[in-house]
């Protein structure tokens, strides 16, 4: 029998991660961060992870993994994810996957194949030199000749997803179009599946409230921090949304004004993105947060499910 697994989705700034605490609290269930930036220490504030007080109510898995200066991948993740989830259930606790990395969520749940040996820093930088030498078409143009329905999802400037898929195919000799379709069709685990939303101008406001709500709270001091700790600009951690536009602001590049405007407009973007991305997922319960009174309600609500569908303790 399959193991049970709560998923709560949902955009950035929506209030996934109170709601799932609570949610925790009242299932029995323990966090595991499905967020690709929270996973690097001391990216705290723009990662929006949660607070002291959170943690102290409810255990927080996955989060703070490794150095900012280190990349980590889906596949590093996904094994992480699987180790935490099978510790939870021999303890007979609900895990709760909770965050808005939907390539994260869907490799933990439906269990990608992943090659054991699928990233390589040293083919990287030469294709990100090629890149610059022959443009990004010339390197879109590569993919589409090895993996064209991956191509195909791409537009030719998304530089950096073009290279990931090239430097895939070149050490595994597999396209990630053919990894997906050696993934099996079932999910590993007995799943159920919320998405957190609310209509665009209100979750706009929220992003607009939450960016203004980091910097009160010391983002730039923490990205400063963070460079003057070692934390190469350039890294995958401080390319991350927020951070790449405080970088550009701490070497003169950006107006600190601008570099907040360009936050916001980009957190919308990818709050946008994150929303396609989820209607995709046919599995996935939608919970529109204005049609609540309160947090209590909508709590009330996704543990009453959870208990109607985990019905049996003993098969967590």
């Amino acid at each position: 029998m399959k193991g049970k697994l709560l998923v709560i989705t949902g955009p950035t700034s929506v209030g996934k991660s109170s709601v799932a605490v609570e949610v925790a609290k009242s299932v029995g269930g323990e966090i595991i961060s499905a967020d690709s930036v929270q996973v690097y220490r001391g990216l705290d504030i723009g990662a929006a992870k949660p607070s002291r007080a959170e943690r102290d109510l409810v255990p927080h898995h996955l989060l703070d993994l490794v150095e900012p200066n280190n990349n980590f991948s889906v596949a590093q993740y996904q094994q992480h994810a699987t180790k935490v989830i099978a510790a939870l259930h021999k303890e007979g606790k609900l895990p709760i996957l909770v965050g808005g990395t939907g390539l994260y969520l869907r490799a933990v749940v439906k269990g990608f194949a992943f090659g054991e040996d699928a990233e390589d820093e040293l083919l990287r930088s030469r294709l990100r030199q090629e890149a610059k030498d022959l443009g990004a078409a010339a390197l879109h143009s590569r993919l589409s000749a090895v993996d064209p329905r991956t191509a195909a999802k791409l537009h030719p400037n998304d530089l950096r997803r073009v290279i990931r898929a090239l430097e895939f195919y070149e050490i595994s000799r597999q396209s990630i179009s053919e990894q997906l379709a050696a993934t099996p069709d079932e999910n590993v685990y007995d799943t159920l599946l919320f998405c957190l939303t609310m209509p665009r101008e209100l979750l706009y406001q929220r992003i607009e409230m939450r960016v203004e709500e980091m910097l009160a709270a010391g983002f730039v001091e923490e990205v400063r921090g963070l460079l003057a700790d070692g934390a190469s600009p350039d890294a995958k951690s401080m390319q991350s949304l927020g951070y790449k536009q405080l970088v550009a602001y701490l070497s003169g590049r950006l107006s600190l004004p601008a570099a907040v405007a360009e936050i916001k407009r980009d957190t919308r973007r990818f709050a946008k993105r994150q929303l396609t991305w989820f209607r995709r997922e046919e599995e996935l319960i939608w919970l529109d947060l204005s049609k609540y009174s309160s947090n209590v309600e909508l709590v009330a609500n996704i543990s009453k499910r959870v208990a109607g569908y985990f019905r049996q303790e003993s098969n967590i």
